[in-house]
């Protein structure tokens, strides 16, 4: 670079570096709303929250940002960047030109809104008041809706939301790929409700200790590679992973003493989701390329460590003498068999995070649906219950009986994250493409499992993508690790040969 070139590039670099610090007193505000700050603050640090986004959204879109992008951008000063500085600058533009659209105050008023809905959202979910809390959800979709006039809307507006999340992503490219999924899932899920060999999980319906749980969910987050001495894990409402800072991923779960999985499966899903953040390169850092390249290529890491490792039968034919030390009263007549089984049953469920792998799909499709209801269709936020309802019974068979197990289950809406949902079953898809890709390439996937030697699958994950962080597009991502695009066959070749084993079709 020549002399001017390295000085701008310098203050676009501290700029950066500004706003990475701003981000990180953001995430830890956020964290601490999450996991315990009593609620009579909650407004109040709202407010805190909103002025500190704002501060950091004006540094986004500040004049001097523009000057030095637009110097930036000139072909003889990009020829002159290496791959990677111009993706930093190319992400760095597109955030830019979303974001300078939108006026401060508005930024502003909206990041309160939903800082503060999250953290009523728990109680609300709890009491299952619905009524209580609309008149929040109406607002967040109203500002939803003014935000996406000032992008500009997509081909559809419901478009310019799942870009938010997964670039390039459509309406019709999703309706396309969960088209063949639920087709080849479908046929499945009736099969299995008329096997008559049926896996017996009575054994689950027993106490146990939440101490125990914790320390075995703790033992199995390091077994995965998940560094402790780079994190930590805390009791939320709603299980979630946020990165403080390179060195400083945390996350959460949520224990029941009724529920001996349910803790055990979401640790190892926001694991996954961890050790993503921990393992993107360190060059990256201080940029926004140090983070998950999309929220569907985030979301494959979470479900390949939860399911295509944590509910295998290799990973309980290692871990289940260990979980019966711990249990030994609810577990001693229970054999390796008949715990994978009943881990992996199907059956309809009302809850969408303790959702089989193969049901699970179609929560995320109802949500998915009524959310291009809101913003393609104009359904209104006070038709919601009934619409979620009708949508249980007519995919899975089963009816909430109050809010709380229906509508007001999941956290997202709170937050203002609508077309975040379909990244979970896009996720599911990445996730056994990428697996297909590494039974070819580490033939003893399954014995490393087997003999809970894990690391090596790690480092083939961080060599071919947590590496990257956001440097690669996730099209580009799945591109490079498997050869191909986006194909959903895996997904439903993969489920198709699990579960026919599970339940002897």
């Amino acid at each position: 670079m020549d002399q001017k070139t390295t000085e701008i590039w310098e203050q676009f670099r501290d700029l950066l570096r500004k706003m990475t610090s701003y981000g990180e007193a953001l995430a830890l505000l956020h964290w601490d709303l999450r996991t315990g700050a009593p609620k009579n603050g909650a407004e109040a640090r709202a407010a805190t929250i909103g002025m500190l986004a704002t501060e950091n959204f004006k540094l986004q879109t500040s004049e001097e940002m523009g000057v030095y992008l637009s110097y930036l951008n000139r072909p003889e000063v990009l020829a002159e960047l290496n791959e990677t500085d111009r993706r930093l600058v190319s992400t760095v533009q597109e955030e830019y030109d979303y974001n300078v659209k939108i006026p401060p105050q508005k930024f502003q008023e909206y990041t309160e809104l939903v800082s503060h809905a999250e953290t009523l959202w728990t109680d609300f979910k709890r009491n299952s008041d619905y009524a209580g809390f609309e008149p929040y959800l109406t607002k967040i979709v109203e500002k939803t809706q003014e935000f996406i006039d000032y992008w500009g809307p997509k081909a559809t507006r419901y478009d310019t939301l799942l870009h938010m999340y997964e670039p390039e992503l459509t309406v019709e490219k999703l309706d396309q790929v969960f088209g063949r999924l639920r087709d080849r899932l479908v046929p499945l899920v009736q099969q299995i409700a008329e096997a008559s060999d049926r896996p017996d999980a009575s054994f689950l319906d027993n106490t146990f200790d939440i101490a125990k749980q914790h320390k075995f969910s703790l033992d199995m987050l390091k077994e995965i590679g998940y560094d402790l001495d780079g994190g930590r894990v805390d009791e939320t409402e709603h299980p979630f992973e946020t990165t403080i800072n390179p060195g400083d991923v945390r996350i959460t779960t949520h224990y029941y003493e009724d529920d001996l999985t349910s803790a055990l499966f979401s640790s190892l899903h926001e694991g996954g989701h961890a050790l993503y953040e921990q393992n993107v390169d360190s060059k990256l850092n201080g940029t926004p390329l140090s983070q998950g390249t999309s929220m569907g290529i985030h979301e494959s890491q979470s479900r390949f460590w939860e399911n295509f490792i944590g509910r295998s039968r290799e990973f309980w034919n290692r871990y289940y003498g260990e979980l019966q030390q711990h249990f030994p009263e609810q577990l001693k007549d229970v054999s390796v068999d008949q715990f994978y089984r009943a881990i992996n049953r199907v059956e309809s469920s009302l809850i969408r995070i303790e959702a089989d792998e193969l049901t699970y799909n179609l929560h995320v499709i109802i949500r998915y649906e009524i959310e291009k209801m809101i913003f393609n269709e104009g359904l209104a936020v006070s038709d919601l219950p009934k619409v979620w309802n009708e949508k249980y019974q007519s995919y899975l068979g089963v009816t909430p009986s109050n809010d709380g197990e229906g509508v007001l289950q999941d956290v997202h809406w709170s937050g203002g994250s609508f077309g975040y949902f379909p990244s979970y079953a896009l996720g599911n898809m990445y996730a056994a493409q990428f697996a297909h890709t590494i039974r070819k390439e580490l033939p003893e996937f399954d014995s490393l499992i087997a003999a809970g030697n894990l690391g090596p699958i790690k480092d083939w994950l961080t060599d071919k993508i947590y590496k990257y962080g956001k440097s690669l597009k996730p099209a580009e991502i799945i591109k490079q690790v498997t050869g191909e695009d986006l194909n959903p066959d895996y997904l439903a070749d993969y489920l198709e040969q699990k579960y026919k084993e599970v339940y002897k079709l």
